[in-house]
């Protein structure tokens, strides 16, 4: 049971982190900071190499520690899914991100929805295999017939919760999204 806890757990901060990723209204620095832009010779997330802060209202000001990462940091984020220019200043890059049309709200929220339906597929499937350990514990006679009904319930309740946290998150995106 607290295998399966966990794993539900795992699985809707992995959404949450898919969500923070996707753009909204407004500008956040979740946006940019795992872009991975070269940098003496591999690969770095942009939050390694410089500071990340938000201009209101619709500005992503990027400050490089190190001058040399500047034309590499804004080719990273030029060649994203943004669709965003950067504009370098020196040793910053500014984002300024567009208010998002109509199409592009859509867009987005079907990416948001098709993320939401792939980690309740997860979370199905963690309620598929603690339900087969359930039954697989009866066949041994470790566990009563009435046990193994209680901890299906129980395991039922623990997807049922999830599910609706998960419906929860996707709400709070959408709005996000369409303001």
């Amino acid at each position: 049971m607290k295998e399966s806890e966990g794993k539900i757990k795992e699985s809707i901060e992995y959404f949450k982190n898919e969500l923070a990723g996707i753009r909204g209204n407004r500008p956040m620095p979740k946006l940019v900071e795992d872009l991975a832009a070269d940098s003496y010779g591999q690969k770095m997330p942009i939050k390694q190499l410089a500071s990340i802060s938000i201009i209101p209202p619709r500005e992503i000001q990027i400050s490089c520690w190190d001058k040399q990462n500047v034309q590499s940091i804004a080719k990273a984020i030029e060649s994203s899914n943004l669709r965003v220019s950067a504009n370098i200043d020196g040793n910053l890059i500014r984002i300024n991100m567009p208010p998002l049309s109509q199409e592009r709200r859509e867009e987005i929220i079907k990416i948001v929805k098709k993320e939401s339906e792939e980690t309740k597929i997860k979370i199905r499937h963690i309620r598929d295999e603690a339900n087969k350990k359930i039954g697989s514990q009866e066949e041994k006679k470790e566990i009563s017939e009435d046990q193994k009904f209680k901890l299906k319930e129980h395991v039922q309740k623990n997807i049922d919760s999830a599910n609706k946290e998960i419906e929860a998150i996707l709400d709070k995106k959408i709005k996000e999204i369409e303001e």
